[in-house]
């Protein structure tokens, strides 16, 4: 018998039919979840949705309009006073059957000096490209924050390892460790970067897992082709504040701005190359970003990666 009781926050904006897949794979697991809290951006309400789904503890939340940081902090309110675990699930994700009990059989016997635990997400080999090594934006070790701001991600592990970020989308938490730490709301929108912030800054004092054995398929939406030259400004100026808020823990603004340039450089010659005008949007953006930048520390820019309409 666990000890533990496990709740699970879930922002939503506009994924009614992803919504459902995900609620459908917590009716499967071995071991059901506590309690569920819907934070619902979306500019149709999703709350009808609860009701397909009477064997789960669900808590609705309406938020808009729609941030992601806001909508994290909210559904931290209506944890009840009896949960141990409290885990952020994107929307889009299915969990296999399994994966909340290996997640509590990890939790049951952690240390307290772990603080956060990750599902792995089930996806093709990562591949660390040549000229993203080159130019210092990333590494072959998985789940790396370094110095200038970059990090290496989360890829699906062979065994279960110690890393510096969590994905802000498929991890569960102490319940101590949520009552002491916040999202930074100053990340806007689609909250680029909130996921690394908010982990690494709980990694100054805990411990972060990437569990092997708890497994999800997450089910990714294209980004609208118009937005990569959003995503470009957030990958500057997004970065530069994450690295301007960590300069005591080794993080180096200097590294960031030279990392800057490298992405504009290395987003140009994916673009170029492969014929991929996304990539060359997204170097577009990367230069007004630093631009920006230049003028300006740490501007908010709000806006959503993947609506299709807004």
């Amino acid at each position: 018998m666990n000890s533990h009781k496990i709740a699970f926050i879930v922002p939503t904006m506009d994924r009614e039919p992803d919504l459902r897949v995900l609620l459908n794979s917590l009716i499967m697991q071995t071991h059901k979840p506590d309690q569920v809290i819907i934070v619902d951006g979306s500019y149709t309400e999703v709350k009808s949705v609860i009701y397909d789904f009477p064997s789960l503890n669900i808590d609705y939340l309406r938020i808009f309009p729609p941030s992601l940081t806001k909508q994290k902090n909210a559904g931290v309110k209506k944890i009840d006073d009896d949960i141990t675990l409290v885990g952020y699930l994107d929307d889009d994700l299915e969990l296999y059957p399994d994966s909340i009990e290996n997640m509590l059989n990890f939790w049951e016997n952690a240390p307290m000096s772990v603080g956060g635990v990750a599902f792995a997400i089930v996806s093709g080999e990562r591949q660390v490209g040549k000229l993203r090594k080159f130019f210092g934006i990333d590494s072959d070790e998985p789940g790396r924050v370094l110095t200038n701001g970059f990090v290496s991600m989360l890829d699906d592990p062979v065994k279960t390892i110690n890393v510096d970020w969590l994905n802000g989308g498929a991890t569960v938490w102490r319940r101590k460790v949520i009552n002491e730490y916040s999202y930074d709301e100053w990340f806007k929108g689609s909250g680029f970067m909130e996921d690394m912030d908010y982990s690494f800054n709980i990694r100054e004092r805990y411990e972060l897992v990437l569990l092997s054995n708890a497994k999800t398929e997450h089910h990714h939406h294209p980004i609208r082709g118009d937005r990569y030259y959003l995503l470009g400004k957030w990958q500057i100026i997004n970065r530069l504040y994450f690295v301007r808020k960590y300069i005591d823990r080794g993080l180096s603004i200097r590294g960031a701005w030279v990392a800057s340039f490298s992405i504009v450089i290395v987003n140009l010659i994916a673009g170029i190359s492969r014929l991929d005008y996304n990539r060359i949007r997204m170097s577009f953006g990367n230069i007004i970003g630093i631009f920006i930048s230049m003028i300006k520390d740490d501007v908010q820019i709000s806006g959503h990666l993947k609506r299709i309409d807004k």
